[in-house]
């Protein structure tokens, strides 16, 4: 039995993780104020035939006092033996413009007096106690529904062991928020100085030949894996069970594409659940 509590800004995607976690068989409450989440999980304890797994939303309609309280609301939770894990959507102000805008929706927050840009700052100072708290910290601002649905799908429906995902991504774009390490390969030799690759990925034969004739790839590529071997499982032994790795080249393209394939093929040899996603590849 366990409790996933999904909270984040506005526009970041929480109904879309909710309807992913339905089609889980998961039990889902959506804006379930906050303050009630310890009697909602004595009850699933005291109906355990009724549910095995369960997903609340929490958003920014939440009483002030709630979200201040939030660290003992979970404190509650675990005091009466239930699994509870909280996942934190979020995305850069200028995507959040972006989605209110095409989809014409209210920010919960807007009001005469407040503008759009206005509320989500708001909103995520109201949500900083959810957000500190959170086991996994999902960035959505370049993730599509299908991509995000996928994502959520995956890493729950295989939790058995800890989670681990590993993201390509291109620092001109932006460092991702949701990344607990981060890896610099931009001193590595780049296929974009060859004419010949500059169109092509670290997911082509010509590009994956380039780079494994280079040694300081390989020697970047065997450091990285040495850490993540030292370091994950005291992860492990803190009962976490979400890690993503991102690792960012110039452009997002080359390098850090190839390295992220090599480092899931390498760490699948060990464990079950790894996970890749190519931010700038879409």
């Amino acid at each position: 039995m366990k409790l996933l509590i999904i909270s984040g800004v506005s526009g970041s995607g929480k109904s879309i993780v909710l309807h992913a976690l339905e089609d889980l068989d998961y039990y889902c409450i959506d804006n379930l104020p906050a303050g009630l989440l310890p009697a909602f999980a004595a009850q699933m304890k005291g109906a355990a035939h009724l549910y095995t797994d369960a997903a609340v939303g929490i958003d920014a309609r939440n009483l002030a006092a709630d979200f201040r309280h939030f660290p003992q609301i979970l404190n509650d939770i675990e005091a009466q033996g239930l699994e509870c894990e909280t996942f934190f959507l979020e995305a850069d102000d200028n995507t959040l413009l972006k989605r209110f805008s095409e989809t014409r929706r209210k920010h919960p927050l807007t009001s005469h007096e407040i503008s759009l840009a206005e509320a989500i700052r708001l909103e995520r100072a109201l949500l900083e106690p959810i957000s500190a708290s959170a086991d996994w910290h999902i960035d959505t601002s370049r993730t599509n529904i299908h991509q995000l649905r996928g994502m959520i799908q995956t890493r729950v429906a295989n939790r058995t062991a800890l989670s681990l995902l590993f993201v390509s991504f291109g620092y001109k774009h932006g460092l991702p928020v949701d990344a607990d390490f981060i890896f610099d390969v931009r001193c590595l030799p780049n296929p974009h100085w060859e004419a010949h690759l500059r169109s092509q990925t670290g997911l082509d034969a010509e590009v994956v030949a380039f780079l494994e004739k280079q040694l300081p790839v390989m020697q970047m590529f065997n450091d990285i894996a040495a850490f993540l071997e030292t370091w994950i499982p005291r992860f492990e032994q803190e009962n976490r069970s979400y890690v993503t790795v991102a690792i960012g080249c110039t452009g997002g393209q080359h390098r850090s594409v190839y390295l992220v394939e090599r480092l899931a093929k390498h760490f699948l040899d060990t464990r079950g659940n790894v996970l890749v996603r190519h931010r700038e590849l879409v």
